[in-house]
Order: C-alpha cells, then structure tokens, then sequence
C-alpha cells in the first residue's frame, strides 16, 4: 500500500523472497564491467532464478530462494538466446578472472 492509500500491483516476476529488508543486492552490470566475481556471480544467477532455476547450493538458495522454481538442472532451463549469450559472456569474464566456479 502506498502512503496515499492506494493500492498497487506487481508482477511475481519482479519480486524475489527471502532476502533480509535493508540489503539491496548488487546492482546489475555489463560483464565487461563487473567489478567483482560476486557480481558475475550474482548476474549470472540472476538469470537462472528468472528463468525458474531451482538452487542447490547454500548460496544461491540463501540469496534467490527456491520459492517458485521449476528446473533443477540448469541445462533444462529455458533461456531466451538474448539471456543465452548473457550468460556466455559472464562466464568467459569469471574464467578470464579466475573466479571460482
């Protein structure tokens, strides 16, 4: 509800579980301009949890949540080519940075 009032809606799309209130994640960048391998890392799940991934490590549940998710193998999820080639370019900037897998 906002202040006025009013009452709007939002897509379940746009809105993830299970993060604690006040820790906004990090901000989505352009591979070639991540700074970090967290934020690779981040980015590239991102993807996956959009596309309706189902997490199976402890840090990618504790951070995206499984609530929703409908593929349990990452080769099974269906990403547009668009989010294909997103992800082929975060992972040869993680490689290239020697981020851990």
């Amino acid at each position: 509800m906002l202040p006025s009032g009013q009452t709007g809606w939002v897509s379940a799309r746009y809105v993830g579980c299970c993060r604690s209130a006040g820790v906004a994640p990090p901000a989505p960048v352009a591979p070639a301009a991540a700074s970090s391998c967290d934020d690779l890392w981040y980015e590239r799940n991102a993807v996956f949890k959009a596309a309706g991934y189902c997490f199976r490590s402890p840090r990618g549940i504790r951070t995206f949540g499984n609530a929703g998710c409908q593929f349990d193998d990452e080769a099974d999820v269906p990403l547009s080519a668009r989010q294909r080639e997103q992800v082929a370019r975060v992972r040869a900037t993680e490689r290239r940075l020697g981020c851990a897998p």
